[in-house]
C-alpha cells in the first residue's frame, strides 16, 4: 500500500482580517463591547450622554448671537418660539459676542479711549512669539536647533512688549545674567566650581539691585527707544492669567530641580534651607501668599518702593509651584535604581556631570506626568488673583454681570471661561502623553 502524500508548493494569498476585529467595528468590541458587563455600561453611558445633549443642545443653539442685554436675548428667544413653561430656553450669547475682547485682554489699551491707540498686538504678538521660542524646546527634533538662541532672549521681549517702556530695561535684565556667567567662568577656571556660582549669582544681583537703574538712565537718555507704556492695573482676563502661568511654569521647573537637589544634599545647611522653604509653602494655602504679596510684602520693603502687584503676584505663584514641584522631582530621583548612581561614579563623572548627563534626565522621564499635572494645577490656580483685586476672567466676569445690560447672566459666561481653560490644559495633557511615547524606551 503506497502513502501518497500531498505538500503546497506555493503560499496562500493574504486575506483580509475578518470585519468585526478591524476598523470601527473591531474597535467598538474590543473597547465597548467586549463582554456583558463592558456592553451594559456602555449602553448606560450612551443613554446618559444622549439625555445631557438632548437638554443642552437645544440651550446652546440659540439665536441671541447679536443680543444686546439680556432683555433683548429674550426678545430673540420669544420671537424664534423658545417658549417653554419656566419661560423663555436658550442661551444668551449677546454677552460673550460684545464682551470677549475683554475677556481675553482686560482693560488693556483698545483705542476706544479719546487720545489711545490700540496696543492689543502687543499681546498677542507676545504670545505668537512665545509659541516660536517654545517650538525648540517642546519639539526639539522637528524644528531647527538655532531657535534655542531666541527662546534664550524671549524671556527678556515678553515682558517688554506686555508692559512696554524703554527698551534698555529688558536689555540691562539681560546683561545681568551675562555679567553673572562671565564672573562664574573666570572664577571657576582661577578658584573652584562652587566659588564661581556664588560670585556670578552675587555680581548679577548687586547689577540688578544696584548699577542697573543707573545704566537704564543713562542709556535712555543719551538713546531713547521704546514703546509706550502700560500700567498693570489694566491688565486682567486671559492675557493676565496665561502670563502668571506661564512665568510661573517656567520658572518653577528649574527651582524645583534646584530644590529637590538641595534636600537630598550633604550639606546640611542647605538641606534644612531647603526641608525648611518646600514644607513651609506646601502647609500654606495659595491664596495665603497672595495675601501676602499683596498687602504684607510692601511693609518689608523700604519706604517709597514701588514693587509691581503682578510681579509680586508672580513671585509668590512661582515659588509656590516650585514647592510643589521640588516633591514630584525628588519623587522620581528616589525612584531610580542605584545601580544608576554607581554606573555615573564608576564611569568617573563629578556630581554635576552625573546629574546632567544620567541621573536628572530618567528622573525628569518619571516624573512626566506629576510635573504636568503640577503645571496644570498653578494654572488653573491663576483664577485665586482675582481675590486680591486682579482682573483674571473670573474677576472680570463679576464686572460683567454688574452690568444692568447683563444683570442675571452666569452658564453663559463661565461655560465661555471654562472651554478656554479645557483647551488650554487638555492641550497640557496631550504633549505630556506624546512626550512619555517618545521618550519610552522599555519594552511594553
Amino acid at each position: 500500500m503506497s502513502d501518497i502524500s500531498f505538500v503546497r508548493t506555493e503560499m496562500l494569498p493574504e486575506q483580509e482580517p475578518p470585519a468585526s476585529t478591524v476598523g470601527a467595528i473591531g474597535w467598538a468590541r474590543e473597547n465597548l463591547f467586549s463582554n456583558w458587563f463592558n456592553s451594559l455600561l456602555t449602553v448606560i453611558s450612551i443613554y446618559f450622554i444622549y439625555m445631557v445633549l438632548k437638554g443642552a443642545l437645544p440651550w446652546m443653539l440659540s439665536p441671541t448671537w447679536n443680543g444686546t442685554s439680556l432683555a433683548h436675548c429674550r426678545e430673540i428667544l420669544t420671537e424664534a418660539g423658545r417658549v417653554t413653561d419656566h419661560g423663555v430656553s436658550g442661551a444668551c450669547w449677546g454677552v460673550i459676542n460684545e464682551r470677549w475682547q475683554q475677556l481675553l485682554f482686560g482693560f488693556y489699551p483698545n483705542g476706544s479711549e479719546p487720545g489711545t491707540t490700540d496696543l492689543r498686538w502687543r499681546p498677542v504678538l507676545a504670545f505668537l512669539l512665545m509659541g516660536v521660542a517654545l517650538a525648540p524646546v517642546l519639539f526639539a527634533d522637528k524644528v531647527p536647533s538655532k531657535l534655542l538662541y531666541f527662546s534664550a532672549a524671549y524671556p527678556f521681549i515678553f515682558p517688554w512688549l506686555l508692559w512696554g517702556g524703554t527698551i534698555w530695561g529688558p536689555l540691562s535684565a539681560a546683561l545681568g545674567f551675562v555679567i553673572g556667567y562671565f564672573v562664574y567662568r573666570f572664577v571657576s577656571s582661577a578658584f573652584s566650581g562652587l566659588i564661581g556660582i556664588i560670585l556670578g549669582v552675587v555680581c548679577a544681583v548687586v547689577w540688578w539691585l544696584v548699577l542697573s537703574s543707573l545704566f537704564v538712565g543713562a542709556m535712555n537718555s543719551i538713546l531713547p527707544i521704546g514703546i509706550e507704556a502700560v500700567e498693570s492695573r489694566k491688565f486682567g482676563g486671559f492675557m493676565l492669567s496665561i502670563t502668571i502661568g506661564v512665568v510661573a511654569i517656567a520658572c518653577s521647573l528649574p527651582l524645583g530641580i534646584v530644590l529637590a537637589l538641595g534636600r537630598q544634599s550633604d550639606l546640611m545647611i542647605v538641606k534644612f534651607l531647603c526641608v525648611g522653604f518646600i514644607e513651609f509653602i506646601r502647609g500654606v494655602p495659595l491664596i495665603t501668599l497672595l495675601f501676602v504679596a499683596s498687602t504684607l510684602l510692601n511693609i518689608f520693603m523700604p519706604p517709597g518702593t514701588n514693587f509691581d502687584i503682578i510681579l509680586r503676584v508672580l513671585i509668590m505663584v512661582t515659588l509656590f509651584a516650585a514647592a510643589y514641584m521640588a516633591e514630584v522631582i525628588r519623587g522620581g530621583l528616589a525612584a531610580l535604581p542605584k545601580g544608576q548612581y554607581e554606573g555615573a561614579d564608576s564611569l568617573g563623572l563629578n556630581y554635576w556631570q552625573a546629574q546632567r548627563l544620567i541621573i536628572m534626565p530618567q528622573a525628569l522621564k518619571i516624573s512626566i506626568p506629576g510635573i504636568v499635572s503640577t503645571f496644570i494645577g498653578v494654572f488653573k490656580d491663576t483664577v485665586l488673583v482675582s481675590i486680591i483685586g486682579l482682573l483674571d476672567p473670573l474677576g472680570l466676569s463679576n464686572a460683567i454681570r454688574a452690568d444692568a445690560n447683563w444683570n442675571g447672566i452666569v452658564w453663559e459666561i463661565y461655560g465661555f471661561i471654562g472651554l478656554l481653560f479645557f483647551i488650554f490644559c487638555f492641550s497640557m495633557s496631550r504633549y505630556s502623553m506624546y512626550l512619555e511615547r517618545k521618550l519610552q524606551t522599555g519594552h511594553r
